[in-house]
């Protein structure tokens, strides 16, 4: 704190008043604010918490530097409480889970390619000038209000020591107590976060062991010989949850989606089984559930991530390179360069402006899926399967993102054209900030994208799944918001082929019989299904 501040003489009694009450204000908020979004209310901060009065008795009895010292080191303490709290509420809204500032600092750049691809690059900035000048500003009173206690002298100076001393007093007693609304948390928090930092610093040298001497094959020379010959089509659909299936609220969309879509694969020749898989994260980040699912290790964090895109780590997609396979990726919500895609060693990549769309965006989200698979069709299959390469396709579907509006539907698949087809739909229907005002309207969109996304892969693999095997699954489960608490971060996987016996042998696995995986179908965690395809592709009985 400046030695103007502090040192300045007194102007008013009123202005140490008014010293008191901001920074008793400031500091109580911050140590009672919850750090989870559920626990917001205002029951919540009908506490005492003791470092307030400990805190403002400590600024009151030093002075000199000591006391500009104290009054830096507790505006920071305050500060840096907040700050973790707000980080909490939006990792566990996002997420389910705390913030941890040793993994989660890159989620800033991420949340800005969100915000500003949702809502435009001038309201994002408008919104983050917004966010940091309240935070000064904030920081600024804060600062002042201690510079304004400072200048109270003779029994003014007393009176705001009685003023600490008595609650604490009171506090410390009703804190031994064990009076719930009494508490010191903020040495504990600040312990847990440490530990936690702690913990994931050993976390990734673990990872980083796994990745040298983890299991699974050097090379796909001699692998998936029982489906040789055939595509591969391996699609991600954004959000796709356990939720969306088993959830009370949405069975009644996805049930009969799923039944008509098992209905259309028979009548294809399409065989179908589906399980559960347990996603590394929830809410957001699709590119860890990638990670993982491809590289058969837990990738939980964006520092896992990062160690696994610098490793030798052979990626199932390079497995079938090696196997003879073309490796392509289609990406359309890839708008920006992707350094990371040198790690699974694509022969090719289809990035959002490589698909040739030519409609309007569906606000964050670049195209319709329909729109992503025809182009995949048209790009990458247009000739039969004996004229070319076998292909091994990971796809992103993104329809089913947030904010999920406008919802998409399906068109005659001859008319998608170059994506223009799809504007009046592009167009339509209200706003995020319309509908994210209501949460139910939130999760009525959010189903309604799912099934969107299910209806016109139905659709897709009964029209283009001649000599395919497709593996479908969600990247992970959607927000809170749409789950509710503590829902499970599983998702479904669904395996389609018109070979009925490979299918046999992944119903035999374990995966239930069709599209619709029962509540007792057996569930993996992602990181060991790359091993169980493998497998699986690869036996002849």
């Amino acid at each position: 704190m400046s030695r103007k501040i502090l040192d300045r003489k007194p102007g008013s009694q009123q202005f140490s008043l008014l010293g008191l009450l901001l920074f008793s204000a400031i500091a109580w908020f911050a140590f009672t604010l919850p750090d989870h979004p559920d626990a917001v209310g205002i029951d919540a901060f009908a506490r005492l918490p003791l470092e307030v009065p400990l805190l403002g008795l400590a600024l009151l009895f030093a002075r000199g530097w000591s006391a500009r010292f104290l009054a830096v080191l507790v505006t920071v303490f305050v500060f840096a409480i907040l700050l973790l709290k707000l980080a909490d509420i939006g990792t566990q809204a996002a997420f389910q889970r705390p913030f941890n500032p040793y993994l989660d600092a890159r989620m800033l750049g991420d949340g800005w390619n969100l915000l500003s691809g949702a809502i435009g690059i001038a309201a994002t900035l408008a919104a983050i000038f917004a966010i940091v000048g309240a935070l000064l500003g904030s920081v600024l009173v804060f600062f002042r209000a201690i510079g304004w206690m400072a200048m109270a002298e003779g029994r003014l100076r007393k009176a705001l020591l009685v003023a600490f001393t008595a609650p604490l007093l009171i506090g410390a007693f009703g804190f031994a107590a064990g009076q719930p609304r009494i508490e010191a948390r903020m040495p504990r928090y600040l312990f847990e976060r440490l530990a936690l930092v702690a913990r994931s610093v050993e976390d990734l040298r673990m990872f980083e062991a796994d990745l040298v001497h983890g299991d699974g094959p050097a090379s796909g020379t001699g692998l998936f010989s029982a489906i040789a010959g055939q595509d591969v089509v391996l699609i991600f659909v954004e959000s796709y949850g356990r939720s969306a299936i088993e959830d009370p609220r949405y069975t009644s969309v996805t049930t009969p989606r799923l039944q008509a879509i098992e209905t259309q694969l028979v009548s294809a020749g399409l065989s179908s089984a589906s399980a559960w898989v347990g996603s590394p994260t929830v809410g957001g980040l699709s590119w860890l559930a990638h990670g993982t699912l491809l590289s058969g290790l837990w990738v939980d964090s964006q520092a896992r991530y990062d160690r696994l895109m610098a490793s030798e780590k052979p990626s199932l997609n390079r497995l079938f390179v090696d196997a003879g396979w073309e490796s392509v990726a289609v990406m359309p919500a890839i708008t920006m360069d992707w350094p990371e895609a040198a790690y699974f060693g694509y022969d090719r990549i289809l990035a959002a402006a490589d698909l040739g769309y030519r409609g309007q965006p569906f606000n964050w989200v670049t195209m319709p899926d329909q729109y992503t698979l025809s182009a995949f069709e048209r790009l990458v299959r247009p000739l039969p399967a004996e004229e070319r390469k076998p292909v091994m396709a990971e796809i992103a579907l993104i329809s089913s993102h947030a904010p999920w509006t406008p919802v998409a539907s399906l068109v005659d698949w001859q008319s998608v054209g170059d994506g223009s087809v799809f504007d009046a739909q592009a167009t339509s229907g209200d706003a995020p900030s319309v509908v994210w005002a209501d949460p139910e309207r939130v999760r009525g969109q959010y189903i309604q994208t799912i099934d969107y996304s299910l209806e016109t892969l139905g659709s897709y693999m009964a029209r283009f799944g001649k000599d395919t095997v497709f593996v479908i699954l969600g990247d992970h489960q959607p927000a809170a918001i749409v789950t509710g608490a503590g829902a499970s971060r599983s998702v479904p996987l669904h395996v389609v082929s018109a070979d009925a016996g490979l299918i046999d042998r992944f119903r035999r696995a374990g995966f239930a019989p069709g599209m619709v995986p029962k509540p007792e179908t057996r569930e993996w965690s992602m990181d060991q299904m790359r091993g169980l395809l493998i497998d699986l592709f690869t036996m002849i009985r």
